[in-house]
């Protein structure tokens, strides 16, 4: 029963969030700075972590994050974020970008990560995510 619950918040807590990759948030190689991408993929990662479990969540920590290849001004990204482990007050979001070129289908992955949330209660402490299921 736990097992099916979690894999139907998995499948309603996919997110998805499209961006255009302005001047304004590239570095001095005119590509996006790894700041930006990270300020991005942890915005997402806790949007995918609050859906799953509709609580209070927090960052707790960042795990390896491969930026494949650079991405250039001007074109479109898509970050997708997906539960990938559940804990019983921790999760596991994994997140990638997308480039799209906007004149073509072409759609190349850029960069994945792992973000890892805990759930908290009203006085900022863990709190189990399925209370009732324990």
């Amino acid at each position: 029963m736990k097992q099916q619950l979690i894999e139907k918040r998995k499948e309603v807590s996919e997110t998805r969030v499209a961006k255009m990759v302005f001047p304004s948030t590239t570095n001095h190689y005119d590509t996006l700075f790894g700041g930006i991408a990270l300020q991005w993929m942890d915005e997402v990662a806790y949007i995918a972590a609050t859906r799953f479990t509709r609580k209070s969540m927090v960052t707790i920590s960042t795990e390896q994050v491969d930026f494949t290849q650079p991405i250039p001004s001007g074109i479109l990204v898509e970050l997708v974020a997906n539960v990938v482990h559940v804990g019983r007050t921790s999760l596991k979001v994994e997140v990638s970008i997308f480039l799209e070129q906007l004149d073509s289908d072409v759609r190349t992955k850029a960069i994945t990560g792992h973000f890892n949330f805990v759930a908290v209660d009203e006085n900022k402490k863990p709190t189990p995510i399925f209370e009732d299921l324990e």
